[in-house]
């Protein structure tokens, strides 16, 4: 499992009974996890000191219970700051656990010794863009949510990178690589975040299941030839690392190849010692550069 454990701003301090108890900054949130499906003693004083609560419903969805926190605060990774604020179900505008992947295409970034061109898809806040242009590259950022992309460039904004090179837009991202084919543009580098089930800006309808092995094709077809890396995130239960893996073999290995890994993410628990899993990532690495 790769673990994201450089945090000094975050950590999840306790889990127990579907629900995981964490530090941001100086506020302490208790929010729904599915994975924690123990139910063990809360003896971290934490559990009733709480900032913010999000109680799930029966029904679906759920809401904020707020204790003394504010609206809106900051938090810092490295050198990295971000907004944060809850919002509609039990979002923050962060997932810690994609520092791990940040650190390590930062680092391929940094060592790849020439400009590298970043394409970040379904990029939400910006984690991962601000970790790539932070390491030096130049990057385009597209979401779907407008909303998404204004706090990203704040982010960016707080960070020191309101002035790097990174491109903002608002746009449905497989008809935005359908025109970048079109154009004949490519990239050394390509993330993607995509979610379970989304809309694009204009309605466009966006099932993981059905559109996520396509559209991992049709972007292969915008990977430069000395690409450096690949990386697709998966908070999905059915899109298990194998079956990441499987999909970068068959989508990018076959045309550029170089090396594979795939496997669970995670953040480890400051109580137990354990390690919380939250999601899974393939990354493809270009091995003869």
């Amino acid at each position: 499992m790769w673990i994201a454990d450089n945090w000094n701003d975050y950590e999840v301090l306790d889990t127990s009974a579907g629900e995981k108890l964490e530090r941001w900054g100086s506020y302490l949130l208790v929010r729904p996890d599915p994975q924690v499906i123990w139910n063990t003693p809360r003896n971290n004083p934490g559990w009733k000191k709480k900032n913010g609560h999000y109680h799930r419903s029966s029904k679906g969805g759920g809401e904020w219970e707020f204790f003394h926190l504010p609206d809106e605060w900051d938090i810092h990774y490295k050198e990295l700051t971000f907004h944060l604020k809850p919002f509609s179900f039990k979002h923050t505008g962060l997932f810690p656990e994609q520092a791990v992947n940040w650190d390590w295409f930062s680092g391929l970034i940094r060592s790849a010794g020439r400009p590298v061109k970043v394409l970040n898809l379904f990029a939400y806040t910006g984690g991962a863009t601000l970790a790539a242009a932070k390491a030096g590259a130049q990057v385009t950022h597209v979401d779907a949510s407008k909303g998404m992309v204004t706090w990203a460039k704040e982010n960016a904004a707080a960070s020191g990178l309101g002035n790097a090179p990174i491109r903002w837009l608002v746009d449905d991202c497989v008809k935005f690589v359908e025109r970048e084919i079109r154009r004949g543009n490519t990239y050394d580098a390509i993330i993607m975040d995509p979610p379970s089930y989304g809309r694009g800006p204009k309605g466009e309808i966006w099932k993981i299941e059905e559109n996520i092995f396509p559209f991992m094709e049709l972007t292969a077809r915008i990977l430069s030839k000395d690409a450096v890396f690949y990386l697709v995130n998966s908070y999905t239960t059915g899109l298990q690392p194998a079956v990441l893996s499987y999909m970068i073999h068959t989508a990018i290995v076959r045309r550029f190849g170089g090396a594979v890994t795939a496997d669970e993410i995670g953040l480890p628990v400051t109580d137990s010692g354990l390690v919380l899993p939250c999601g899974a990532s393939g990354r493809w690495q270009n091995t003869n550069l």
